[in-house]
């Protein structure tokens, strides 16, 4: 039968097999419910989290005292981004079975979701108590020692999960990518390229290693990573922006422009990458529409000292010079050490017939970046 014939049947069939079953007259309830359980499964692993929510809530309206569905709608919750509903089912299938190691996981992986590694640290310690031997246990937890930088906890995790599992492709990742951070660029490379030998279609880690080349100089090795990240996972909105930033520095705005629309076509929310394209905009001629993506970057990230100044830059470019200096004067004030601020707000004070305020600006920027000029003139103005 389909509905329970394993990895031996497709995806597809197992759910056509499991539909079948619950729609056949005679049915046995045990049988119905296996079938609600599979089919849910399979449909949340396809990333249908709606029907697979269904299909666990009907499994919990036949057995209601079974622990495991409400694990796996807790699962389903958490990956829909409803993360106290999750954490209700899962504190529900601990009650109803405190040896169930993958709902205490569970509900780790969603404290962490919450941004409250202490309690995902408590949750997972109870998982491997009951289940030693899992390499996901013990990546996860240094994932939370990370988030509360405790970076030689994290090491010891990552190190045991590989240790129990030597082809474990995202422990190398994370360990690879807290090296990283860590500073230690020569064994975060070793690990990401492990990482991407075990799983070749690993895209974060190719993005992860393309940041390493990028920090090191190697911007071809980078680009050629990002793309490979992209092919992989086109909705990498994380690293469609990095790729657009290594054009952006290369003065190739057309391919940087196409990467910032690609990162938020993916994540409108992105401030970074909404910043990106106000600047970018402003440069190619467009500081009109530059100045929508400002503003709508500093909904979500108020008061950055960037934004403010690529925002001045477009008033700069519009020839809005009252507003070019308040805005320049609204980033320093946030961070007095942004050298295309002053800069810009020197050029702005030239128009303006104020030369001793410009060159008090323009001296300034030149001493915190000495090649600014230079940086002005690819944006079009000298």
């Amino acid at each position: 039968m389909w509905c329970f014939g394993g990895n031996r049947h497709t995806q597809e069939q197992r759910i056509g097999g499991c539909t079948a079953l619950i729609a056949a007259k005679g049915t046995r309830a045990r049988d119905v419910a296996g079938a609600y359980l599979n089919r849910g499964a399979d449909y949340l692993a396809k990333h249908d989290i709606d029907r697979a929510i269904d299909d666990f809530s009907e499994l919990i309206r036949l057995e209601p005292k079974r622990g495991g569905a409400y694990t796996n709608r807790g699962e389903a919750y958490r990956r829909k981004g409803e993360l106290d509903r999750a954490i209700s089912d899962l504190d529900r299938a601990i009650e109803l079975n405190r040896k169930d190691a993958f709902a205490w996981f569970n509900r780790g992986i969603t404290y962490s979701d919450k941004g409250n590694p202490d309690h995902a640290i408590a949750d997972y310690n109870q998982a491997i108590k009951l289940k030693s031997r899992d390499a996901w246990y013990y990546n996860n937890r240094g994932n939370s020692y990370i988030d509360k930088n405790d970076f030689d906890r994290a090491m010891a995790d990552y190190n045991h999960a590989i240790k129990i599992d030597s082809k474990f492709a995202l422990a190398y990742f994370n360990r690879g990518t807290a090296f990283r951070n860590h500073g230690d660029e020569t064994r975060a490379l070793a690990d990401l390229n492990t990482s991407i030998k075990l799983d070749s279609k690993y895209a974060a880690a190719y993005g992860n290693r393309a940041r390493l080349f990028r920090d090191k100089g190697d911007i071809e090795r980078a680009i050629a990573d990002l793309d490979q990240s992209l092919r992989l996972d086109p909705r990498g909105y994380r690293d469609a922006y990095a790729r657009g930033d290594l054009h952006f520095d290369r003065h190739d705005y057309a391919r940087a422009l196409s990467d910032f629309d690609r990162a938020i076509q993916f994540n409108p929310k992105y401030a970074a990458a909404l910043n990106a394209r106000c600047m970018t905009r402003a440069i190619v001629g467009n500081p009109r529409e530059g100045l929508a993506d400002c503003d709508e970057s500093l909904k979500h990230r108020p008061d950055n000292a960037y934004t403010l100044d690529s925002r001045a830059f477009c008033h700069l470019k519009l020839g809005e010079i009252d507003a070019a200096i308040a805005g320049y004067t609204a980033a320093l004030n946030v961070n007095p050490k942004v050298a295309t601020a002053l800069y810009g707000r020197g050029l702005a004070k030239q128009k303006q017939g104020d030369a001793a305020g410009a060159d008090s600006d323009i001296a300034a920027a030149k001493a915190i970046k000495a090649d600014i000029a230079d940086e002005f003139r690819h944006y079009g103005i000298n």
